[in-house]
């Protein structure tokens, strides 16, 4: 259990950038046009020796019906109710608007403890709206630059003492300041330089026991939001008939049937040449770092018009980059013929994705909550999948079986011969392949090596990878 603080204030007051400071990242998208930031995005936010949970939220507007505002209030109002500390910032160079009153007048009845931060006080253009801040009733403001990293000591201490005032978050922290990280009973008898040679090994034995990283892609207003929404079983992402409502990667923590999950949602991808303005190119960006960081990737189609140019051009990406990909087909109950309809998804995918053959895809309602669990089990299917490591044995018998039955071409009137094949990692499954002379092989003899290796060990619906190596000649000058 880690201390919660909610950041909070108007648009444009530099929310996200003391949220990138805290948290030590650049995931919050910043920009001078107000209102970036709409659905809440929490981190791990770290000053000296405090760790916390850091929530960023959407600008308060003075909105309480169904519109996009009055929606991203309401998500405001949800992280303030679910924090331990309120951080209410204001811009001291612009000082209090009548806006930071009527929000400073709603917190002063909250249960939540409130302090007030006046941002952008480098310098002395921000003296006046400090003094100004006294008169919002919620005690003595705290003058900090968020951009430049001034006041992180005032906020330690605040952080600290609310921290100290709870007796079960205290007795965590006391607990992590007594705890020495390299105990010598560890380090006793352990060589440096042997750890830092297994190092790849370790980091590659942790990855499928953490958390499952899964990206939902897709194009705009396709049911990304609602289909998360579901899976968590509440209002946690605005959703809404706005297209583009979504435009941060948002990182959200679950379990299902005792897994962790990370669900991103992300923003909507649409094609290059339509992607003009500042904002949705951050936004497109933040999506394609959040498929490179990803594990799983669902690409969300609208049932009704499936498997489009751009969804075709996603999928391209996300097999590009290495990443296990499933298709959630949203939107199944509005489907008229679902028999043509999955025949012609089928169809496309068998010649617009012919390198990747036996893409998962499932059928869903994200609004009925329907085939979800089916979903979620065809996501852990493809990442054991995509883990997959083939012992070198076994690899090696079945390759003297693949060059028996189709021995690879000619090359200056001698036979290639393909030595010795071994896979180097996984998460793509990736093989080197030994032969001897690499750059005569053709890729059609490749591509047949690829579709028996998923064939016969099962790794239909992830991307492989086969690099061709030649040995070394000793008796050759490598200068």
């Amino acid at each position: 259990m880690a201390l919660k603080v909610a950041i909070i204030g108007r648009p444009n007051v530099g929310k996200s950038t003391l949220f990138n400071r805290l948290t030590g990242t650049k995931h919050a998208l910043v920009d001078d046009t107000p209102g970036v930031t709409r659905d809440r995005r929490e981190g791990d936010g770290r000053i000296a020796d405090l760790n916390f949970r850091i929530v960023d939220t959407a600008g308060l507007e003075d909105a309480q019906d169904d519109s996009l505002e009055g929606r991203m209030r309401r998500q405001t109002e949800a992280a303030v109710q679910q924090a331990d500390l309120v951080f209410m910032m204001i811009d001291a160079r612009a000082g209090v608007t009548p806006l930071d009153a009527h929000f400073a007048d709603w917190l002063r009845r909250v249960k939540v403890p409130v302090t007030v931060l006046a941002n952008k006080c480098e310098g002395r253009g921000g003296i006046a709206g400090l003094s100004e801040a006294y008169k919002l009733g919620l005690g003595d403001p705290v003058p900090i630059s968020a951009e430049h990293g001034e006041g992180m000591g005032e906020l330690y201490d605040i952080i600290r003492a609310r921290i100290e005032a709870d007796p079960v978050l205290a007795a965590e922290l006391y607990a992590e300041d007594e705890e020495d990280p390299f105990p010598e009973e560890v380090l006793d008898g352990v060589d440096l330089d042997e750890a830092d040679l297994e190092e790849d090994a370790i980091l590659q034995d942790r990855g499928p026991k953490g958390p499952l990283k899964l990206a939902i892609v897709g194009r705009p207003n396709v049911g990304k939001s609602t289909l998360i929404n579901r899976l968590l079983g509440e209002d946690r992402l605005l959703t809404g008939p706005e297209a583009g409502i979504t435009r941060d990667s948002i990182e959200i923590p679950w379990s299902y049937k005792g897994r962790e999950i990370h669900l991103i949602d992300t923003a909507g991808l649409r094609r290059k040449a339509r992607v003009v303005e500042k904002l949705e190119r951050m936004s497109t960006t933040d999506s394609m770092r959040a498929v490179r960081f990803a594990q799983v990737v669902m690409l969300v189609l609208d049932g009704e018009q499936m498997l489009e140019k751009q969804d075709l051009a996603i999928a391209r990406t996300v097999l590009d980059q290495g990443r296990a990909l499933i298709i959630a087909v949203n939107k199944w109950d509005a489907v008229a013929d679902k028999n043509a309809a999955g025949q012609r998804l089928r169809d496309r995918l068998d010649t617009s994705l012919a390198q990747v053959r036996g893409i998962p895809w499932i059928a869903v309602s994200a609004l009925r909550g329907s085939n979800l669990d089916k979903l979620l089990d065809a996501v852990f299917d493809i990442y054991d999948v995509w883990n997959t490591r083939v012992p070198t044995s076994r690899l090696n018998r079945w390759l003297e079986r693949m060059v028996d039955q189709h021995p690879p071409p000619l090359s200056k009137g001698r036979r290639l011969r393909l030595r010795y094949m071994t896979q180097v990692k996984a998460r793509p499954p990736t093989f080197a392949a030994f032969v001897s002379q690499a750059d005569e092989l053709p890729e059609s003899y490749v591509r047949y090596l690829i579709g028996g290796l998923r064939d016969e060990f099962g790794l239909a619906g992830v991307p492989i990878r086969v690099n061709l190596r030649k040995r070394r000649n000793p008796y050759v000058d490598d200068r």
